[in-house]
């Protein structure tokens, strides 16, 4: 069905001419193979009407894993910065709510959208991009956003793991969640990938269990 509303291979044309274009606004070097986005959707919750959050949408390819698990009623928005990314995604996924913007200020976003919170939310943002303020100040955001007990994934590479960045952001996610959970790797992505799981705390249940 996605086939018949855009060409075969134009997320991945629309996806190298960005890089091209702006090599230092996007952190890979090609799209996420479908193997990556499925893992990246595994934490898409199946209570109906959940809302789930993507940030760095590019060419589209995690969107579609998403949707493909998104429960009734669900609504599913992408965070994408790059003007390009975003024109295509519009044409392409007419679907799916596509807010031209920084990851970086998803709280207004989401509240400019008519939310306070997401159920979830999927990442594949550049972090060895970001220096480690902007880092703490995205994870911060992405922490904010999610409702107690809600999920967060990401994905990276195996190539940027020896950098101090990748360690600082490894830290930071062990700082930021409650739970912290790696999947993959996925070798036949280019290059290998790993997704990295967090979980918000739920002190909802945590008063339960302290008769608060």
């Amino acid at each position: 069905m996605l086939s018949q509303t855009r060409p075969a291979g134009s997320d991945t044309l629309t996806f190298l001419g960005a890089i091209m274009r702006n090599p230092h606004q996007l952190g890979a070097i090609a799209p996420s193979s479908k193997a990556v986005a499925r893992l990246a959707a595994s934490i898409v919750p199946t209570t109906p009407g959940a809302v789930v959050v993507e940030l760095g949408a590019g060419g589209g390819v995690i969107s579609d894993a998403i949707r493909d698990r998104l429960p009734p009623g669900g609504r599913q928005l992408a965070v994408e910065v790059n003007e390009g990314m975003v024109d295509h995604l519009r044409r392409s996924r007419p679907w799916l709510e596509v807010i031209s913007g920084d990851a970086g200020d998803l709280g207004k976003l989401l509240r400019e959208a008519g939310l306070s919170q997401a159920d979830a939310i999927v990442s594949s943002l550049p972090w060895t991009l970001f220096e480690g303020a902007q880092q703490k100040r995205v994870l911060e955001e992405i922490a904010a956003s999610i409702v107690p007990g809600g999920s967060f994934s990401t994905i990276t590479t195996l190539t940027v793991m020896p950098f101090q960045r990748f360690r600082h952001f490894r830290g930071l996610m062990n700082s930021t969640f409650a739970t912290v959970a790696t999947l993959g790797p996925i070798w036949r992505n280019v290059p290998p990938a790993l997704v990295y799981t967090g979980v918000t705390a739920d002190n909802r249940l945590a008063g339960e269990v302290t008769g608060g």
